[in-house]
């Protein structure tokens, strides 16, 4: 289920991002452009061009929530470090936490395990 909202949230993303960069500039959303009118001016009318793309941004909002509560679903009750340390056969590539913390810490001064052997 995750994999298939996945799929239809890139699609809706790059559908998006197409008909935002095919609508036609109105030149006054950076003040660029003269535009005249000022505050006496009114919008435009909607085009299907901008109803298009409020239904896609909806679309990709919803999307978007959805994959969060699926991923929250997925995730609820544990966490990394306990799926690492519950792992039952870890792989070479993968090993799982100590049980105790001890061996993650740095050798202490008095440690002989770093003094060279070879008198």
């Amino acid at each position: 289920m995750e994999n298939v909202v996945l799929v239809i949230h890139l699609i809706l993303a790059l559908t998006l991002i197409g008909t935002v960069l095919l609508q036609r500039s109105e030149g006054g959303g950076l003040g660029i452009g003269g535009g005249g009118g000022g505050a006496t001016g009114s919008r435009p009318p909607a085009t299907a061009m901008g109803k298009v793309t409020w239904g896609l941004a909806l679309a990709f909002i919803a999307t978007s929530i959805a994959l969060t509560i699926i991923a929250a679903e997925n995730a609820a009750g544990s966490s990394v470090v306990d799926r690492l340390i519950d792992a039952p056969n870890p792989t070479p590539a993968t090993p799982a936490l100590p049980a105790d913390g001890d061996s993650l810490l740095p050798p202490t001064v008095g440690d002989d395990a770093l003094v060279p052997s070879g008198n």
